[in-house]
């Protein structure tokens, strides 16, 4: 499958199934002389795996092994492949929906394109193939470390309760990952609800990187923004990217949106710390709106793979929102992305950074 591999430098390649016997990562381009160990990936997975009160009662450790490209504790430059084990499978919780498609997901559309689908649990569509993405995010996040960037994404929005005030500090201090503690509450008490009506719900996730220098990205068709958004609306559960002010800019003068600029750098950060697709130094900023989770055990309609209408209630273990294990994927995504353009040749030979 070609969509099954991002970037171009600091490239990635996922495999593996959400009911197989194990997923995983190829990371090519990382350079060598990096030190790397499992508990540098680990503390990512474990934010992303299933098991609390508020996500899938699905029961992974997801324990990351990494198979190739370290030697003696650093990488070596050559590939590194990273596994994680599936070990609380249990496809017989989706029998009943191997002849049906659940309103929502990619079911339909993968068997229109493939002519087969794998319907346990979605196969190579199920958002368990993010874990992939997140293992390799922390290798990128280990490498841009030492180069002083940081990728942080808190929730903004949930279930119709957004966030009003913002502390960092917040963010780690509750389970959805708010920076504001009065609204995780709210939206905490907004999941329970939803979840005693056999729904979902959507919401909407900020992602900040600090520490960028300016000068990454490229003119016209390689822009840094175009290069996050695409890898932002690769996960599955995102249906829109915004870069900065995003769509308020569409609704503000010019001489509002404008960031003036000043002798060290600028004096606002409307663009989202991209100026003509390259980085301007400031943080970069960016959202993304999140759809409810589609599995939900109300009755929808649908039809059989013969075309027959009939309903369908989608039992199993799902969570109630992709927020908050979202979160260490969309910092994945924007990690990846910068660490491919910091490797980018251009970088190292311009004089402004």
């Amino acid at each position: 499958m070609p969509g099954s591999r991002s970037g171009r430098l600091f490239a990635i390649t996922t495999w593996g199934e959400s009911h197989g016997p194990a997923l995983g990562v190829v990371i090519e381009g990382c350079p060598p002389g990096l030190e790397l160990s499992e508990e540098d990936i680990q503390g990512d997975l474990d934010r992303r795996k299933p098991g609390g009160k508020l996500t899938s009662p699905r029961k992974e450790k997801d324990r990351i092994q990494i198979l190739s490209g370290t030697f003696d504790g650093v990488t070596t430059g050559t590939p590194i492949s990273l596994i994680i084990h599936n070990r609380d499978v249990r496809s017989r919780d989706y029998s009943q929906i191997s002849n049906v498609y659940r309103p929502g997901h990619a079911d339909r559309t993968y068997e229109q394109k493939y002519g087969l689908r794998d319907w346990r649990g979605g196969g190579r569509s199920s958002a368990r193939e993010t874990a992939a993405r997140v293992a390799a995010g922390a290798v990128a996040r280990k490498y841009l470390q030492g180069r002083g960037i940081t990728v942080k994404a808190h929730t903004l929005e949930l279930g119709g309760v957004r966030a009003q005030t913002f502390e960092w500090e917040a963010i780690d201090g509750n389970p959805l990952c708010c920076a504001d503690q009065d609204a995780a509450l709210k939206m905490e008490q907004r999941l329970m609800e939803v979840k005693g009506q056999e729904d979902s719900v959507g919401g909407i996730v900020e992602v900040c990187a600090r520490g960028c220098p300016p000068g990454l990205g490229e003119p016209v068709f390689d822009k840094l923004d175009a290069r996050l958004a695409g890898a932002l609306m690769s996960i599955g559960a995102v249906k829109g990217v915004e870069i900065g002010a995003g769509f308020r800019a569409a609704r503000m003068l010019g001489s509002e949106h404008n960031d003036p600029v000043l002798p060290q750098g600028y004096s606002g950060n409307h663009a989202g710390g991209i100026l003509g697709g390259i980085s301007t130094g400031m943080d970069i900023v960016c959202r993304l709106a999140v759809k409810p989770i589609p599995s939900i055990g109300k009755e929808q309609q649908t039809v059989t793979r013969e075309g027959t209408p009939t309903t369908i209630r989608v039992e199993g273990r799902h969570d109630v929102s992709a927020i908050p294990r979202i979160i260490p994927v969309c910092e994945a995504m924007v990690l990846l992305v910068l660490a491919d353009f910091i490797l980018h040749p251009s970088l190292s030979s311009s004089a402004h950074i």
